[in-house]
């Protein structure tokens, strides 16, 4: 019987909050041609080496500090104890492993102990629902580059992006449910932000996204890499699930850099509209995450509670990612054992291609 194993991949990050440390891991996310994809690589090295690590890291680690637990990065720590709690409901037959595509764990680490203990069937979980170029996509293209490089014998399948799927859904939904049954004048889904480049190039059609009217919602084969249909339809779905009231819920798009369109509404944006509009109470939710990181711990519960606040806004709640609730464990658990049934649905479909 070949001998199988699971890998999570989430984002990563910096060793501490230090400003060294920072920098060296802006380095190595901001350096991916799937992040920050300038055409030419001479721009991409003086845009990230000549302004973006001389301003950014200080700045950087000054909020990783404010959210830095005495166990390290809050993702790491997250990370590490979804990995554990897989484990114990798949039993010990079945080895979950973790990695990070930027930082440590490494990928090829990782994937070179899995080799050397024997494995020759792997799953892939990458941590994200939705396909962006940039999360889900470099994380599969990495993981296929370390396992051609250190171990060509072993097959990987993939977990393809989960933003529809009924246990995912359901699984948002448990988490949401304590705060929604809280009194509320508004739910706000804050997606992280892209820019709209981005979507044009992961169509492969070049002749939907961002050019037919309502292209998320018109059905499209260029929805299998359009990060925003994929988060409308996430939304969509727990609005459906949860009752929720088509005028008490909306979607914006956090952390955003300059230069370019990025999606929009801005989340910082409408967190000082809304309040003028009358919805003083807002919950806030980040399904685009899985685990709270940098992103919605700073960003979103610190940074963006002030926004609300000072503009007039009276009780603010950043409804928790999924992180190791045991509604996230049961839905990666599921995944797994639907891969172990030989036939049954799981991996990537070669409907969803990747960008070269």
């Amino acid at each position: 019987m070949p001998s199988r194993a699971v890998l999570l991949v989430n984002l990563g990050s910096p060793d501490s909050p230090s400003v060294a440390d920072v920098r060296r891991y802006l380095a190595e996310f901001l350096g991916d041609e799937r992040v920050l994809d300038a055409p030419a690589q001479p721009l991409r090295w003086l845009l990230l080496h000549g302004i973006i690590l001389r301003a950014r890291p200080a700045k950087s680690a000054h909020a990783y500090a404010s959210v830095w637990t005495p166990e390290g990065s809050p993702l790491v720590v997250t990370s590490r104890s979804v990995r554990q709690k897989l484990a114990a409901a798949l039993g010990p037959e079945i080895p979950v492993a973790l990695a990070m595509r930027y930082g440590r764990p490494s990928i090829g680490a990782v994937i070179g102990q899995l080799a050397g203990s024997g494995v020759d069937e792997l799953l892939l979980i990458p941590q994200y629902p939705h396909y962006a170029m940039s999360s889900w996509e470099t994380v599969v293209v990495k993981v296929r580059a370390e396992v051609a490089r250190l171990a060509p014998r072993l097959r990987v399948e993939t977990v393809q992006p989960f933003y529809a799927d009924a246990d995912y859904i359901e699984a948002m939904y448990t988490r949401m449910q304590p705060a929604l049954a809280r009194p509320y004048d508004h739910l706000l889904f804050s997606y992280h932000g892209l820019p709209v480049r981005h979507l044009r190039k992961a169509d492969s059609s070049r002749a939907h996204c961002t050019l037919v009217p309502d292209c998320c919602t018109t059905c499209s084969p260029a929805q299998a890499t359009c990060y925003r249909a994929q988060i409308t339809r996430t939304t969509q779905l727990l609005a459906r699930r949860a009752g929720l009231d088509p005028a008490r819920y909306s979607i914006s798009f956090q952390s955003r850099l300059v230069g370019e369109p990025w999606l929009q509404p801005y989340t910082d944006h409408e967190l000082k509209r809304l309040p003028a509009e009358g919805r003083k109470r807002l919950l806030i939710m980040t399904p685009a995450f899985t685990a709270d990181c940098l992103e919605t711990l700073e960003e979103i519960r610190i940074a963006g509670r002030a926004t609300f606040l000072q503009a007039g806004g009276e009780s603010f709640e950043h409804i928790p990612c999924l992180n190791d609730h045991p509604a996230y464990i049961d839905f990666l658990a599921g995944r797994v054992r639907r891969w172990l049934v030989p036939g049954a649905p799981g991996g990537v479909p070669a409907s969803v291609p990747l960008t070269t």
